[in-house]
């Protein structure tokens, strides 16, 4: 859908008049905190320091309007098919709040995997869980790749203040460096292997499985180590799982409905709960419901992701700047920056539309950052005096019990001083002392990083892409642009078909054909 004539152009009109706002000015008005500042529970999000006049604030709560954003939330909350391409619903956010008006089966479904988590996970904590030879379980290996490790790896290491389980590893890459690496330092005799694949056919992840069925068999003299209790399948095809030799009372499952970049909150986030624990996993799930609660009841104007998406709009789509910046201050949520890069850039990288035409917008701005402050001492130097507007996400964490008083003092204030340098800037006769300023940010202080904070966050930046993906008319569900690199790569390891002359004289240098 391509969005509604008026507001668009209204907006044009004003993004033409953009470079006459002053951020700075704009912030010292009597009311702006007032109305570009949200609180929701234990999140803070401070709007106010960004290239948005009311005016332009209006317009782009109009043009949500016009583009039918409470009709297409509403299908989204309901579990109505918004995966057209693919012909499914969308239900992760019903993962987190199961009470949803959804089919009895799937309510079912997750009540009965999160009854497997709760018992699989305690189990291995307490230490009942046992190997072969009667040792517990110490370490446990999570094998799969994109939405099957970003976002379990993300949120397990976010929340490495409430581990009390056994160690946790993530593995993806098919890289065998980093397999061969890890397992020589692990007890085979006390490790369990986490496979988790929605197909239990993905390449990366099934070679690593190859792998680590390999070095258990050796290890522990093992016939089948796949039905032993060092492995557990998790996986939207359970019966591949099983002729894979993995016994049903190990196995975890999720429906077809839940895209693997949003399945943390689902079985896939096995290997974090078993860190961190079943409670704390279910708050995760709870800040998650939260935040849709937010989502779905709170108008426009007052709603954090919708706020989000609209200012992403305006700079993507009128001010032209092709990428925006996430920064943490909080060296746990480093990896936040991958699992959003995925999140946004597969679900928005789109050249198509909803209903098979292709787009005449540009979608899907590039996703980047680091943690500060150690960003400061790199990309820093762009965003303060380099030539293209970044907008940027700073995420801080007010309460931190694992630093101290003046560790985190000063962690804060570089947040917040970058922001304020990035809005105000600096004149001066000395061209390289020059700072432009007028840079805008939005700043999110979350009070404690707990895991329902952790959960209210993640759910924040699911919902800004969809918002995004509706207005901009694309299918935020699918991602059939990931497809065409894994056939071709299918295709020359099983020599089909002829190919050019580049490509041909690469696989000859990397030793790949004769």
């Amino acid at each position: 859908m391509t969005p509604t004539p008026p507001a668009w152009t209204h907006l044009q009109s004003l993004a033409e008049r953009a470079h006459d706002t002053n951020i700075a000015s704009l912030v010292n008005s009597l009311d702006r905190l007032d109305r570009y500042s949200l609180s929701l529970n234990g999140l803070h999000v401070d709007f106010s320091k960004h290239l948005v006049t009311d005016d332009v604030f209006d317009g782009l709560v109009t043009l949500a309007r016009e583009c039918g954003l409470s009709h297409h939330i509403e299908q989204l909350m309901s579990g109505a098919v918004v995966n057209v391409s693919e012909g499914r619903a969308a239900l992760h956010t019903a993962l987190r709040n199961p009470s949803h008006q959804l089919p009895d089966d799937f309510r079912e479904h997750v009540y009965d995997e999160r009854k497997k988590m709760r018992d699989l996970s305690d189990q291995i904590r307490n230490g009942s869980w046992r190997g072969s030879n009667g040792q517990s379980i110490t370490d446990v290996v999570n094998i799969g790749i994109g939405g099957s490790d970003l976002g379990p790896k993300m949120v397990t290491e976010a929340l490495r203040e409430f581990h009390d389980g056994p160690r946790v590893h993530f593995l993806s890459n098919v890289d065998g460096a980093e397999i061969f690496s890890l397992l020589p330092q692990l007890n085979a005799a006390s490790t369990l292997i986490v496979i988790c694949s929605k197909t239990f056919t993905t390449q990366e992840t099934m070679l690593n499985t190859k792998t680590a069925m390999a070095w258990l068999k050796d290890e522990l003299n093992l016939q089948d180590p796949a039905a032993s209790t060092h492995c557990i399948g998790i996986t939207g095809s359970p019966q591949k799982a099983e002729n894979f030799g993995i016994p049903p009372g190990q196995l975890l499952t999720f429906k077809d409905s839940v895209g693997g970049r949003y399945s943390t909150w689902s079985s896939i986030g096995f290997s974090a709960c078993v860190a961190i624990g079943y409670e704390h996993f279910l708050a995760f799930l709870e800040g998650g419901a939260a935040m849709d609660q937010h989502f779905s009841h709170s108008s426009f104007e007052k709603n954090i992701p919708v706020i989000s998406a609209l200012l992403g709009i305006w700079y993507n789509n009128f001010l032209k700047a092709q990428s925006y910046a996430v920064v943490p201050y909080c060296q746990r949520l480093r990896l936040l920056v991958d699992h959003l890069q995925q999140l946004d850039m597969e679900s928005n990288g789109k050249s198509a539309t909803s209903d098979n035409q292709r787009s005449t917008l540009d979608t899907g701005p590039i996703v980047w950052g680091q943690t500060g402050t150690n960003g400061q001492h790199a990309f820093f130097q762009l965003l303060h005096q380099g030539q293209k507007l970044v907008p940027v996400d700073f995420i801080g964490v007010a309460n931190d019990d694992l630093s101290n008083d003046e560790h985190h003092r000063i962690l804060l204030v570089n947040m917040v001083a970058q922001a304020q340098a990035l809005m105000n800037g600096k004149t001066g006769e000395d061209a390289h002392r020059f700072y432009p300023g007028n840079r805008p940010s939005t700043t999110m202080l979350i009070d404690e990083l707990t895991p329902f904070n952790m959960g209210m966050l993640l759910a924040l930046y699911e919902h800004k892409v969809y918002v995004q993906s509706i207005i901009w008319g694309t299918n935020a569900f699918d991602q059939w642009g990931v497809e065409l690199g894994k056939q071709l790569t299918h295709d020359i390891l099983e020599g089909d078909g002829e190919q050019d002359p580049s490509t041909r004289a690469l696989l000859k240098k990397a030793g790949i054909i004769d």
